[in-house]
């Protein structure tokens, strides 16, 4: 069983103790992750580039977002590993590195 196999075996569980599934509709489990994401992103609000974030509140909202990531990949029945590198792959195809090395543009401006 991969890492993440076991990651999301353990999010499970928690979820079941719970009998929370009830409430995991595909659409709350992508607006959890839309949330989560969020408050991520606010630890960084106003703040400059070389300022620091406080690091415990980063693990946390980094946590919940992967967790609702994972919990929304499960509802789909999806293989994580599988999908980020399918992904991967078309993203190497999208940006080749002697286009992209050292650039910011997307891949349809390279």
């Amino acid at each position: 069983m991969t890492d993440i196999q076991q990651l999301t075996k353990a999010i499970l569980q928690f979820r079941d103790e719970r009998d929370w599934a009830q409430f995991h509709s595909g659409k709350d489990l992508a607006t959890l992750l839309n949330v989560e994401a969020g408050e991520l992103l606010e630890l960084f609000l106003w703040k400059q580039h070389n300022e620091a974030v406080n690091i415990d509140k980063l693990k946390d909202e980094l946590a919940d977002v992967l967790y609702a990531a994972l919990l929304l990949a499960a509802h789909y029945e999806l293989d994580v590993k599988e999908i980020v590198l399918k992904k991967l792959e078309k993203n190497q195809q999208k940006y080749p590195v002697e286009r992209a090395k050292g650039r910011k543009e997307k891949y349809d401006e390279l």
